[in-house]
């Protein structure tokens, strides 16, 4: 046929990168607002990571329990009355607030730069800036699962933003008294970046 596309056949991802994928749509979806009944339910009835060792195995199962023990409305008063507040929030989820060393850095303006040479941009409907944990987490559940990068290209990223804040967040999140459910999130968000740290390091 005239001006016919070439067939490009794209593999399908090992299982491996599917979880992983997953997973960062997960932490994704929570951070960016609360759960709905649905993911709750799911989250509950969800069965356990098959983990060799380490701490993501057990956090899972937690997180899946707190989800079976909370309603949405709770998980939403959590969320509104933590990371949204009023005036400042107890705990903030940019990732800028937790790297920012010096009044001259702009990591906000360096992190679109180099999410344009990826090819991803800001959605105008995107409520959020581009350093949100919520947008970190969609970039890196994109880049293994829709334009399959190579690992490296996956590592140099969380690097680079994910992992020098990932401690921090996660440690604001667990020491705040008033959460409950997102405690369960914060926890297990922490074991599996500690995970995606030490594969990345190994490269």
């Amino acid at each position: 046929m005239s001006g016919a596309q070439p067939l490009n056949f794209v593999l399908s991802l090992p299982p491996e990168e599917v979880a992983r994928a997953n997973i960062y749509g997960l932490l994704a979806r929570l951070f960016y607002g609360p759960p709905d009944a649905q993911l709750l339910e799911t989250l509950a009835g969800a069965s356990g990571i098959d983990a060799e060792d380490g701490e993501i195995g057990p956090a899972w199962e937690r997180l899946c329990r707190a989800a079976g023990q909370t309603d949405k409305e709770a998980a939403r008063d959590e969320y509104d009355t933590v990371f949204v507040g009023t005036g400042k929030a107890p705990v903030t989820l940019y990732s800028s607030a937790y790297s920012i060393r010096y009044a001259t850095e702009a990591p906000l303006v360096e992190l679109r730069g180099e999410l344009a040479a990826l090819g991803l941009a800001r959605q105008e409907a995107a409520g959020e800036p581009e350093d949100h944990i919520a947008a970190l987490c969609d970039v890196m559940r994109h880049l293994i699962s829709i334009q399959k990068r190579e690992l490296p290209v996956q590592g140099a990223f969380f690097k680079r933003w994910i992992g020098p804040i990932a401690g921090p967040l996660c440690d604001a999140i667990d020491a705040e008294p008033t959460l409950s459910f997102y405690k369960s999130v914060g926890r297990f968000a922490k074991a599996f970046f500690d995970v995606e740290q030490s594969a990345f390091e190994m490269l």
